[in-house]
């Protein structure tokens, strides 16, 4: 057994990644079996830069806000602001804050500085403006949409007027109060005020493709890419918060699935746009169904990954990535007979795996599933293996 495990590491190397591969995926998605670890975004920014500058690939996609996300696009792409205002204003999620996250926004901004426009390399979040307990209010989206729309459309096609927005948005701290994630009936996600903005976004959607040829020739091709991201997110904020305003036993798991849905459709833009490189969680890129357990309840949910994949079939790849030990979180030696058991026998500290050969190594006797001592840490499941293109394994994630 140990041998035929050996046989199937390889270096982490863009060019072993890609070999996973029969054509080069449009997206290639790195997921993470935790956040806020350097260590593991180190290993990241090393291939995502190498397989830019080697393979071609023209956008870095990231777990965070996609509207915060144009922040740092701007600056990447035309140094528009600075390194730390794009790093404080530019993520969700703390994501800013991080050290390596800032590593690889200044090496884009070095990288596209030497280069043509059209070989610049992009910035996308394909998260929804949300956080972890609480989602913005939906004004951003909706007024950008609607001012688009009002500069380039005969006025009486639009639905409504900006005035009549901002009556029905109201003050955005009732949108944005973080006690509603764990109290429904403090949304006002299903209000009739929030009812009615939800078809006057779907209207406002639905102008914006109705009247694509003449915007086409209207507006930049640049302007019409960010506009279509505000009635993206317009949409999709108007659908979690009325997902959240749900008083049934499946709103945290239809929370989760609405979720994942602004993240794929965030993902397909960005493909449309050209080869693309992904990092997020495992949970949100692995093609089978996701779990997680919240107030000591199972939630289940497909994955941004699993609603790309089938629209993408092999332009899509998913390379997770899997580690032995994170002491510093209490993740110590992993048991011998789980999956990171086995991968910890393997020389090296860190290996590239190609998953159907590991799975075809290790035959009918699936590893045991390695248990998680902390909620923030997933353990790769071994029954995924089939439909995992790559696994990229670290012995051990130090402190950084």
């Amino acid at each position: 057994m140990a041998t035929d495990l050996k046989e199937t590491a390889l270096a982490v190397e863009p060019s072993a990644v890609l070999g996973l591969f029969a054509a080069r995926p449009r997206l290639l998605a790195l997921g993470e079996p935790t956040h806020g670890e350097d260590a593991l975004l180190d290993v990241r920014n090393e291939l995502f830069r190498r397989l830019v500058e080697e393979e071609g690939y023209r956008t870095v996609a990231m777990e965070t806000d996609c509207l915060k996300g144009l922040i740092v696009d701007d600056y990447v792409t035309t140094g528009t602001g600075t390194l730390d205002e794009a790093m404080e204003h530019g993520f969700s999620h703390g994501w800013g804050a991080s050290p390596a996250n800032r590593d690889l926004v200044r090496w884009m901004r070095a990288h596209n500085a030497k280069r043509p426009a059209p070989e610049a390399v992009r910035f996308a979040g394909i998260d929804g403006p949300l956080e972890t307990e609480g989602a913005a209010s939906p004004r951003q989206a909706l007024t950008a949409l609607h001012g688009h729309l009002a500069a380039h459309v005969d006025a009486e096609l639009l639905p409504c007027t900006r005035g009549t927005l901002d009556r029905l948005l109201g003050d955005d701290d009732r949108w944005t109060d973080p006690a509603v994630m764990w109290d429904a009936s403090l949304s006002v996600g299903r209000s009739d005020d929030a009812a009615r903005l939800r078809l006057l976004a779907d209207d406002l959607a639905a102008l914006l493709e109705t009247q694509a040829p003449h915007l086409a020739a209207a507006v930049p091709p640049g302007d019409r890419e960010r506009v279509a991201l505000y009635a993206r997110s317009a949409v999709g904020l108007l659908r979690y918060h009325a997902a959240m305003a749900d008083t049934s036993p499946a709103r945290l798991s239809r929370l989760l699935g609405v979720r994942d849905q602004i993240m794929a459709h965030n993902l397909l833009a960005v493909a449309d746009r050209g080869p693309a490189l992904v990092h997020a969680h495992n949970s949100h890129l692995q093609r089978e169904r996701s779990t997680t357990r919240m107030n000591g309840a199972p939630l289940h949910w497909w994955s941004a990954g699993a609603l790309v994949s089938t629209r993408l079939g092999a332009d899509y790849g998913f390379v997770a990535t899997a580690l032995g030990t994170l002491r510093h979180r209490g993740v110590d030696a992993p048991p011998p007979d789980s999956l990171e058991g086995l991968l910890s026998r393997l020389p090296g500290d860190r290996c590239l795996l190609d998953a159907p050969r590991l799975a075809a190594a290790l035959g009918p006797a699936t590893p045991a599933p390695r248990p998680s001592p902390w909620f923030g840490y997933a353990p790769l499941d071994p029954a995924h293996l089939p439909a995992i293109d790559g696994i990229v394994f670290l012995r051990d994630v130090p402190r950084r």
